[in-house]
């Protein structure tokens, strides 16, 4: 699961023992050697859907982490690209990272807390990758808010969840157990670290979305292998 330059066990434990923005701050100089990281194939399907080289003005890159979508964002943004993640070290390094990204858009990075966007009607697009564990089932209405916010009429907010897996499926169980883990963890142990799995799944997320008006489409088989159960999901702001 980890390439040999990424982060070793004892790393990792000091990383959960933390908050999730030091942590975040810790991993950042090895992430992109980690499972944690979104693969590119699943980022290309995915923004495929966003449309041609140039076709939209600006993005926003939600949970940014170390750039990963932006550099697929950038040639398809006319004006700019903005990452927006809660930890600096994870800025720092997209910043250093993206320096030979193709595209002529600006690139931007905004430290924040993802449920609290500072935008307003900014952006054609907003993305995000990879971060919902790390947003609590109460929060979740925030987070979409914020994006409905964040968006133009008629923009779009595009990512990559998947349907609820059956109690029959093994990976099922070890998620479930997982997150009562980190339950435990964070009632015995502060500051608590956010990062669940099932989270924001198909059909909890277009209900969300729905009440936050949007209109939502659920793209499925559009993922190369192995990444076949993941779903796209386009959500456009009425």
């Amino acid at each position: 699961m980890f390439h040999r330059d990424g982060p070793t066990f004892r790393e990792l434990a000091r990383q959960a023992l933390t908050s999730v923005e030091e942590g975040y701050d810790l991993l950042a100089p090895k992430f992109e050697h980690t499972p944690f990281r979104t693969p590119d194939p699943v980022l290309k399907a995915a923004l495929a859907h966003v449309g041609p080289e140039g076709s939209v003005g600006s993005a926003l890159d939600v949970c940014c982490g170390t750039g990963a979508a932006m550099r697929v964002l950038r040639p398809l943004c006319r004006e700019r690209v903005v990452g927006f993640d809660l930890s600096q070290g994870m800025l720092e390094e997209a910043r250093r990272g993206l320096g030979d990204a193709p595209g002529g858009a600006a690139l931007d990075f905004v430290r924040g807390d993802a449920l609290a966007l500072p935008f307003d009607a900014a952006f054609d697009v907003v993305t995000s990758f990879g971060a919902f564990g790390h947003i609590l089932e109460q929060d979740e209405p925030r987070l979409v808010e914020g994006i409905a916010r964040a968006l133009k009429p008629g923009g779009r907010f595009i990512f990559v969840t998947a349907r609820p897996p059956s109690a029959l499926n093994p990976g099922y169980w070890v998620a479930k157990g997982f997150n009562a883990a980190m339950r435990v963890r964070n009632a015995l142990w502060k500051p608590p670290f956010v990062m669940y799995y099932l989270t924001f799944l198909v059909p909890r997320a277009r209900a969300l979305l729905e009440a936050a008006g949007f209109d939502v489409e659920v793209r499925e088989g559009d993922m190369p292998e192995p990444f076949g159960r993941l779903v796209t999901v386009i959500a456009t702001k009425r």
